[in-house]
């Protein structure tokens, strides 16, 4: 995989705050023709750096209004303890992301919820369900100032 240049950045950046810009917008914005531009999407693509198009909901609006962040402890540390909490936790709708840590918390989860009811639902059916759960501390957002 090559390194990407000011261009590439340029495309990439654009395209992670408008996915569905056009190759015509590309165009415009780097002074490439849109053959040119395209051939850079596509190995972008194809390089891994560009590895998806998204859309952003408002969470809110899909009834979603709880955002929380649980800290997770687990019991056990090896290999196939890891990836079978991995596995379990990717099957949960209302996990939106999952990062492994260092420091004080094995693993961070993202949840989005309706309300608190379904808050205490995940948790106590589901997450705290899990066998290698050996702690779970919540955060709830009050506001939201950044989220890009």
């Amino acid at each position: 995989m090559n390194l990407i240049d000011a261009l590439d950045r340029t495309i990439v950046e654009h395209l992670e705050f408008d996915g569905r810009c056009s190759m015509q917008d590309l165009s415009d914005l780097t002074g490439l023709s849109r053959s040119a531009v395209f051939a850079r999407v596509k190995r972008l693509e194809n390089d891994g750096v560009i590895q998806r198009y998204t859309v952003k909901l408002d969470r809110k609006k899909m009834g979603l209004e709880l955002k929380a962040f649980c800290c997770v402890n687990l019991k056990l540390h090896e290999r196939a303890a890891l990836e079978e909490f991995e596995h379990d936790i990717g099957n949960f709708k209302e996990v939106r992301s999952c990062y492994h840590l260092t420091g004080i918390s094995d693993y961070m989860l993202e949840i989005n919820v309706p309300d608190m009811d379904h808050y205490h639902r995940f948790i106590t059916r589901k997450l705290a369900a899990l066998d290698n759960i050996a702690q779970v501390k919540s955060m709830f957002v009050m506001n939201e100032i950044i989220e890009k």
